[in-house]
């Protein structure tokens, strides 16, 4: 039960000090920051239990303290009995991680510990007082039925996704405190806009306001995210080498391409998978620990053109934590910046929202790849695998319902003169046989593919000129080639028909000569 006195402050930084955790908050009643200093805390990392003579020994030497937990691994969901040591010198951490073999969670800063222990929120209101902080984690009454229509059929379906979303719809729904950018730690002048987004980070990544503010590694808002979930699950993070699973780099096949139909072509559709490598993360649960997962029943469930199987029995956290962001930009920020009802102030936030969520999803493949800690190549290349075999059906799906693929690129799916009836039915029909949903991107009156891959360019309904990939257009080519690309493809625009384009053609020459 929360104290109705206490008071709310925004968490807006913690560093560890030689008293102990300091806590910086911003209190909006007075516009004042407030400091909180927690001394019982130590930093700490873990080890194999039980310890041998030596290390206990190095350990006590260097006046750290010892005791035995229980955390749960990563990649068995099996209970591992392990030491904690604590020690209250930081720098005395690093002699003793010099002397010893195997640890855990040694690189984590302890003020990022501490939040992660107490399960508080950066960016995020908290009610305080002298002997507790309790973080604010209620959704708005107004906001309670809006979010129960869009992810009640989660509650059930994948409770540990609601769960999550639950968590970061309460966060994100929290105002944005009418603080100077220096007083709560950022550096130079930021709009409203830019405060909202550095708040909207802070809270969605679990990264201090002023690292926030200026620190632009995806990476890093990934691993943050990832391991405030893991240590929320008791799940004890693995090391760098364990994630890796013991693989050699390779190189990761990448996305499928089906070569163009080249030529002209009319009244082109192109659809694209929304959010691809998400959405298959999310909807064929990948994850560490899901992929390879070891369980004999599981291995029936083959990733497309692989040898890699996903688990059937558990829930990945990777899934779960890509998922969720996914579910909210598509199902919250997204309709909210369509949503002509609200003031232009309200649309243009949640478009920025939408976009710095986008940022973070796009980049939820790659940190698979090549980045420390978060690369596992299995899992890359199960992702990319799913994303062909998608396009593949997807294109299969589509001659089947009568419709003609031109092009298919990654996650887009090139479609000449498609009847609208049976668009709507490929796009039902991935849903149903894919998990994943395929949206309408562009309309072209006219859509030009040469022999090149990735090369295009179409003309749009309303006028608008989109060009992919050709030599005419790049900004190292001669001003006078790209001005007379560009009056050339302007004689395009409005053409949508053979006759309409054997006229255009004929002053295209006259161009050209």
């Amino acid at each position: 039960m929360v104290d109705l006195k206490m008071d709310a402050y925004y968490l807006i930084d913690a560093e560890y000090t030689r008293e102990g955790i300091k806590l910086v908050f911003y209190d909006p009643t007075d516009d004042s920051i407030r400091e909180i200093v927690n001394g019982d805390y130590w930093p700490y990392f873990y080890m194999p239990h039980p310890l041998d003579r030596r290390d206990r020994k190095i350990i006590e030497a260097l006046s750290g303290v010892i005791e035995t937990v229980e955390k749960r691994e990563l990649f068995t969901g099996k209970i591992k009995i392990l030491t904690k040591v604590k020690v209250k010198d930081p720098s005395n951490i690093q002699i003793i991680l010099k002397k010893v073999k195997m640890t855990w969670e040694e690189d984590i800063p302890p003020s990022f510990s501490y939040i992660y222990d107490h399960d508080l929120s950066f960016g995020a209101l908290h009610y305080v007082s002298d002997k507790s902080i309790v973080p604010i984690n209620q959704i708005p009454t107004n906001l309670k039925p809006i979010f129960e229509e869009k992810f009640r059929e989660l509650r059930e379906r994948d409770p540990s996704k609601y769960s999550l979303i639950r968590r970061l719809f309460s966060l994100c729904s929290q105002p944005i405190p009418r603080a100077s950018p220096a007083k709560i730690g950022i550096a130079g002048n930021v709009d409203r806009e830019q405060l909202y987004l550095i708040f909207m980070l802070s809270r969605i990544t679990g990264l201090p306001i002023p690292i926030a503010g200026v620190n632009k590694k995806v990476s890093l808002w990934i691993r943050s995210m990832l391991y405030a979930y893991l240590r929320r699950e008791n799940i004890l993070i693995p090391r760098p080498q364990e994630i890796m699973r013991g693989e050699e780099t390779r190189r990761v096949r990448g996305g499928l391409i089906i070569p163009p139909e080249s030529g002209i072509h009319f009244n082109t559709v192109v659809v694209d998978f929304e959010s691809l490598y998400p959405s298959i993360i999310d909807a064929y649960n990948l994850s560490y620990e899901t992929i390879d997962c070891g369980h004999h029943e599981c291995i029936k469930n083959k990733v497309p053109d692989t040898n890699h199987y996903v688990c059937t029995k558990r829930r990945g956290v990777y899934s779960i934590l890509i998922g969720a962001l996914k579910d909210l930009r598509i199902k919250w920020f997204k309709p909210i910046s369509r949503d002509k009802s609200l003031s232009n102030i309200d649309r243009s936030l949640a478009e920025a929202a939408a976009k710095l969520l986008k940022l973070i999803l796009v980049a939820s493949y790659g940190v698979t790849v090549r980045i420390r800690g978060l690369a596992q190549l299995a899992l890359a290349e199960s992702i990319t695998a799913y994303g062909r075999y998608s396009l593949r059906k997807a294109w299969k799906i589509s001659t089947e319902l009568g419709l003609h693929p031109i092009y298919g690129d990654t996650d887009s799916l090139f479609l000449e003169n498609p009847p609208e009836d049976s668009l709507n039915k490929l796009i039902k029909k991935v849903k149903e046989n894919l998990r994943l949903d395929l949206v309408v991107d562009k309309r072209y009156s006219i859509c030009v593919l040469p022999r090149a891959m990735k090369a295009y360019f179409g003309i749009q309904l309303d006028g608008a000129v989109d060009i992919k990939g050709l030599t005419a257009i790049k900004s190292n080519s001669p001003l006078i080639i790209q001005k007379v690309f560009a009056r050339c493809v302007k004689e395009l625009t409005g053409v949508k028909n053979w006759t309409e384009f054997e006229l255009a053609k004929e002053r295209i020459r006259r161009i050209v000569r």
